[in-house]
């Protein structure tokens, strides 16, 4: 009996221990994570409005969005969005134009794909379908052939459930957007 509660007891302390060691690592890695962050999602502003030199952001919305000026002109937005793909949340950021009604790119800021499907959604030749993709009515995923109109995305060989997490979200995202442009939020 009383190598069974030292058995209990050594496990609690070392499950105190780790506990309490992984609360203070999490606690000094937080800011450290959301400042690195911070300055992807300001990087891919620039990488889906190329032709931008400023910023700004819009802060009476429940959510991150970015006015994109070239010298003080408007030239269209910077959406960061996320939603569950098929492994987990893919975070990109999706360049806009003023209307709303063509992306002028697309960068996946963050994902956990499967390695070597899903994972593809990261690369050129899925992303740079998004330049000048039109939003209207909404864009769709074609599979197993060219994409044929202004509003299609040809979807990964292998990783369709995630080429569509991507298009859904994406979607989401611009019914968001055209919400808030109804209602006087967005210029």
């Amino acid at each position: 009996m009383k190598l069974v509660i030292k058995m209990i007891l050594t496990l609690s302390i070392i499950g105190i221990i780790s506990g309490s060691l992984l609360s203070e690592l999490s606690g000094w890695a937080e800011p450290k994570i959301a400042a690195h962050r911070l300055e992807d999602t300001k990087k891919a502003i620039f990488l889906v409005q190329p032709s931008a030199n400023g910023y700004k952001k819009i802060e009476s919305i429940g959510f991150d969005i970015y006015e994109v000026s070239n010298y003080d002109s408007l030239i269209g937005y910077a959406l960061p969005y996320s939603g569950s793909g098929f492994q987990g949340n893919i975070r990109f950021m999706i360049g806009l134009d003023c209307d709303l009604k063509k992306i002028t790119g697309m960068r996946v800021l963050e994902q956990v794909e499967t390695p070597g499907l899903g994972t593809k959604v990261t690369e050129e030749f899925f992303t740079n379908q998004f330049i000048d993709l039109v939003t209207e009515p909404i864009i769709k995923c074609i599979k197993g052939a060219k994409a044929t109109n202004p509003n299609e995305v040809e979807a990964i060989t292998g990783a369709t459930i995630s080429s569509k997490a991507v298009l859904r979200i994406v979607n989401d995202g611009l019914s968001e957007l055209r919400s808030l442009k109804k209602e006087g939020k967005l210029q």
